[in-house]
């Protein structure tokens, strides 16, 4: 009696030869859907060597759904935009960014059909119709949505791979003599002189300016207290908060020059200004 013939090991996918002549492989993946390789093959070899390399993927769990990157990219930026907790300035900008630098390009496409190419492409027109500090902070913001989907198992790689793009090299501004400062702030008349020498003489930014208060001045001291800021978005709007970072809560030492201006502004002698603080 003949023994039993050994049970063979079940192949793992199959491959089928096409009308075309060629071949295609078809596996059933882990989490339960058929996929297909994403070519045909020349021969039936090729074909299982390729289901074998998508096998041994299972085996050390690297695999990853083909079909995951079939997202479209506008709505997973905005989603991406939404779950950040950024602040309402940030929002804005980037806001601004995507639409008006991002999304006509890429607004359309699934996550995987965003490839390094087609990013070299949109970064080479923008160049061309923009500035470059404006292209290298849309190519960062492109690039952090992009890494946010590989983390996400939405793609394999990150698209975005142009070493340096993301840096900005903005020529260095000019800066204003005391002369310059003093003759502008004349200019801007009573109501904004102040503003122009605490902009320029405290290191006050716009929106600490725009928020600035009667009890933040203490003219004893020569000093200005610094605990909130107004930033204006596109919109034209302002939104109210704490300063833009934690050191931001601070204590400014102002001018001679400054603190005179501020008495002016602000009304009286100083030892008026001292019990306005203290109410």
């Amino acid at each position: 009696m003949a023994g039993r013939r050994p049970q063979r090991r079940r192949e793992f996918g199959t491959v089928r030869r096409l009308a075309s002549g060629r071949w295609q492989a078809r596996y059933v993946g882990p989490d339960g859907t058929r996929h297909k390789a994403p070519e045909t093959f020349d021969t039936k070899t090729d074909a299982q060597d390729w289901l074998n390399l998508v096998r041994a993927d299972i085996d050390r769990n690297q695999w990853r759904n083909p079909d995951a990157g079939a997202v479209n990219f506008e709505k997973y930026a905005l989603r991406w935009l939404e779950e950040r907790g950024l602040a309402p300035t940030t929002v804005d900008r980037y806001s601004g960014l995507l639409r008006l630098h991002i999304l006509p390009a890429f607004g359309g496409k699934d996550l995987d059909e965003i490839t390094p190419p087609s990013v070299r492409a949109w970064r080479a027109e923008r160049r061309k119709a923009t500035g470059a500090t404006t292209v290298a902070k849309s190519y960062r913001l492109l690039k952090a949505i992009l890494q946010t989907a590989v983390d996400d198992d939405l793609l394999p790689t990150n698209p975005c791979r142009i070493k340096g793009a993301g840096n900005e090299e903005a020529d260095e501004r000019p800066t204003a003599t005391v002369e310059q400062v003093f003759d502008l702030a004349d200019a801007m008349g009573p109501r904004w002189r102040l503003m122009v020498l605490l902009g320029a003489f405290a290191s006050l930014r716009p929106e600490e300016l725009a928020e600035l208060r009667r009890h933040s001045v203490d003219l004893d001291e020569c000093s200005l207290r610094i605990t909130h800021a107004s930033p204006e978005l596109t919109n034209g709007k302002r939104v109210t908060g704490a300063p833009k970072t934690r050191a931001g809560k601070r204590t400014c030492t102002c001018p001679t020059s400054c603190c005179r201006s501020c008495a002016g502004t602000f009304g009286g002698s100083r030892r008026r200004s001292r019990t306005a603080s203290s109410s």
